[in-house]
């Protein structure tokens, strides 16, 4: 029997918040294959490196940035024959939620690296098959936001009820109404805790600090409304 040779990649669907719309970092590639094109951050696996610890090497060498600051977690794995022109690549993608960063720094293999609005980039704009790797990773995202108290990975440490209903209203793309939302949220057991601090927040009113609580899981669940 022959032996297939494949090579193995990750690639991160890194996610955040800026200028009050939910934001992916791309790199615009500097080399071959589709040298200019934008594409997920990421690259090959390397002899006695894990999957993990190559995805965390790539966030700090092509951004500068530290997975440490936020959530990761392993998103899918693409094989598909011929979605890497160079030969047989399978990549094992991963997506990270992070608060508000600076801009990137690319690494020395990309001519640059840009926070971009979700929203505004297509499919058939990325290199590779990464338009498919993005759409999967804002759906995870999106779901995540509904069994599990991961929206608090895009706020600060302390943060008002309005700043989570912001990232809520952001990442489902709807408005909420502030009432219900909160009713909600300081329901689900565990999901956030008040510090005993306040805030200046609309109109110059003090609003109640939070913190992330000990859940794992929402119960009940922020379900989105589907249309």
């Amino acid at each position: 029997m022959t032996l297939n040779v494949v090579s193995v990649t990750v690639d991160l669907v890194l996610l955040t918040i800026r200028q009050a719309a939910l934001q992916v970092l791309l790199i615009r590639r500097g080399i071959p294959p589709y040298p200019d094109r934008w594409a997920l951050p990421g690259g090959f696996v390397l002899p006695g490196e894990d999957l993990g610890e190559a995805a965390a090497r790539e966030l700090r060498e092509e951004t500068g940035l530290d997975p440490q600051h936020g959530h990761f977690e392993q998103l899918a794995t693409y094989g598909t024959p011929g979605r890497d022109p160079r030969g047989r690549v399978v990549t094992v993608a991963y997506l990270a939620l992070l608060p508000d960063l600076p801009a990137p720094v690319p690494g020395s293999d990309a001519a640059g690296a840009e926070w971009r609005p979700a929203a505004d980039i297509t499919a058939g704009e990325l290199a590779f098959d990464h338009g498919r790797i993005l759409a999967d990773g804002l759906e995870r995202a999106r779901a995540k936001l509904e069994y599990t108290p991961l929206a608090t990975a895009f706020c600060p440490t302390e943060f008002t009820v309005a700043d989570l209903r912001a990232v809520y209203e952001t990442v489902w793309r709807t408005r909420l109404d502030p009432r219900n939302f909160h009713r909600k949220v300081t329901g689900a057991e565990g999901f956030i805790e008040p510090t005993g601090g306040t805030a200046i927040r609309d109109r110059g009113r003090p609003a109640q600090l939070f913190r992330r609580g000990p859940a794992t899981l929402l119960h009940p669940p922020l379900l989105r409304q589907r249309v």
